[in-house]
């Protein structure tokens, strides 16, 4: 586990790809130390959890996670899931 704590550069980084998604911000929980390998899954009742990497540059996961939240079936401006499966989880190396 990493000792290394979010910022506010890393939280702006998610809130600004959720944001622009149209994800209500009281759906994005994102945990306050970062840790290898990253994930990002759908958890109970449509939550998104987010675990930032440690070695991977907030910039660069932002763009994984705008892809993976498409992948879950989120539209840019629609803010829900057009297609709810299964609670899932991408990890990222």
């Amino acid at each position: 586990m990493s000792d290394e704590i979010i910022s506010m550069e890393d939280m702006s980084a998610v809130f600004g790809v959720t944001d622009d998604m149209g994800i209500h911000r009281e759906s994005v929980r994102v945990e306050l130390t970062k840790e290898d390998p990253g994930s990002i899954e759908r958890g109970d009742g449509g939550l998104i959890e987010i675990t930032l990497p440690s070695s991977t540059p907030t910039g660069q996961f932002a763009e994984k996670l705008r892809g993976r939240l498409e992948q879950m079936g989120y539209v840019g401006g629609q803010g829900a899931a057009v297609d709810e499966e299964e609670d899932e989880e991408d990890d990222f190396p």
